[in-house]
């Protein structure tokens, strides 16, 4: 799994290798077991029954857990889970986490906010795990709260299932083949391919994944619409390469000597923009981004109750509608005119919104962990 991530290029924490605390966990738990109700076996693998009422009906920790959450059977492998949030938590750097005024604390209980990204399926389950967490150590964080995910499903597929590898497999296949088809079948023994493909990959399954809210059920085509639809990622990654494409061209035009360098930013005249696909870009992309990121970015950790949200879809599709409408002007529009002085500030003026796109298109995929590409 940690390959297909780092493929994916997720940045996912991994369990440290260092000694675990379950010793020690184990040993509070044993101090705090209930006793076998009637003599009721344990299943294979249990340590014993855990009540978790006292914690649930604690003022500061109730707020939007479920009422029957009473007990909890606790195992090894739970332990082991509760371990890794320890070492997490351990080593979460000082003044990383901001207080209610935005100032950043230290202390990892205090300073540290838990995020569990999990299931619709298993947040019963780990609703218990948090309560558990907060009976077995002290040193817990204060605040825990969940992103629930909805349930993915696979069109096509008899059991709607498919596991993340089939899936990754199955996706950068489709980008290899249509890459081959439009640049020829010698591509994909390229080396010099071999990144791109990936990128395109990883772009292909954010898009796709992301554009849907995390808590609204996601359907996966097991065709391959998602790597030819002008809402995919690799249209984005296309609109990037253009855009570099563009800018390129412009710097060995500069090095011919047909155009002047840029000038400086204040010198340009921006009334020379009179089409509407330019007014397009800049009050629909360019000027709206820093308020779509506000919107994004925030988990509304601060607000009470258990669950968070994340607009992630808001991103992506803010990403494919930029890259439409670069994409309509950029096929009407001549940026690189006639070598004219009379031309060059409507030329410059042209540049420099188009290198605010480029910027905003940049910044956007950095969210989405994706380099922009080059050349495709």
């Amino acid at each position: 799994m940690q390959n297909l991530l780092e493929k994916l290029k997720v940045d996912w924490p991994t369990a440290p290798e260092t000694a675990s605390s379950i010793p020690t966990l184990r040993s509070r738990l044993l101090a705090q077991l209930n006793p076998a109700q009637d003599g009721e076996p344990l299943p294979p693998g249990a340590l014993g029954r855990l009540s978790l009422k006292d914690v649930a009906n604690d003022p500061g920790h109730r707020a939007g857990y479920d009422p029957h959450v009473d007990n909890c059977l606790v195992t090894e492998d739970l332990l082991a889970v509760l371990s890794e949030l320890q070492e997490a938590v351990r080593h979460w750097p000082e003044g990383r986490s901001p207080d209610a005024a935005g100032a950043p604390v230290s202390g990892a209980a205090d300073g540290c906010l838990a995020v569990h990204v999990v299931s619709c399926e298993e947040e019963f389950q780990q609703q218990k795990l948090d309560l558990l967490w907060w009976k077995l150590d002290e040193q817990a964080p204060v605040t825990q709260k969940h992103l629930v995910c909805g349930p993915v499903k696979v069109a096509g597929a008899a059991d709607n299932q498919m596991t993340a590898s089939e899936y990754y497999k199955l996706r950068h296949a489709q980008v290899c083949k249509a890459s081959a088809l439009k640049h020829g079948g010698d591509v994909t023994k390229d080396p010099n391919w071999t990144e791109i493909f990936g990128v395109l990959c990883a772009a292909t399954i954010k898009f796709e994944m992301l554009s849907t809210g995390p808590q609204s059920q996601l359907l996966l085509a097991d065709s391959s619409t998602s790597t030819k639809s002008t809402k995919s990622g690799i249209f984005v990654m296309y609109n990037c390469a253009r855009l570099a494409t563009l800018f390129e061209g412009y710097e060995r035009s500069v090095e011919q000597g047909l155009y002047p360098p840029f000038p400086p930013v204040s010198s340009l005249d921006f009334s020379l923009l009179h089409d509407e696909g330019e007014w397009l870009l800049l009050f629909n992309g360019v000027l709206p981004f820093a308020d779509l990121l506000s919107q994004a970015a925030a988990l509304t950790c601060a607000a009470p109750g258990l669950h968070v949200t994340a607009r992630t879809e808001l991103v992506c599709k803010f990403l494919v509608q930029l890259s439409m409408d670069f994409s309509s002007y950029y096929n009407r529009v001549h940026v690189l005119g006639e070598p004219r002085p009379h031309l060059f500030g409507q030329m410059f003026a042209r540049l420099q919104l188009l290198r605010a796109v480029r910027e905003v298109l940049h910044a956007g995929l950095a969210m989405l962990g994706l380099p922009p590409l080059t050349h495709i």
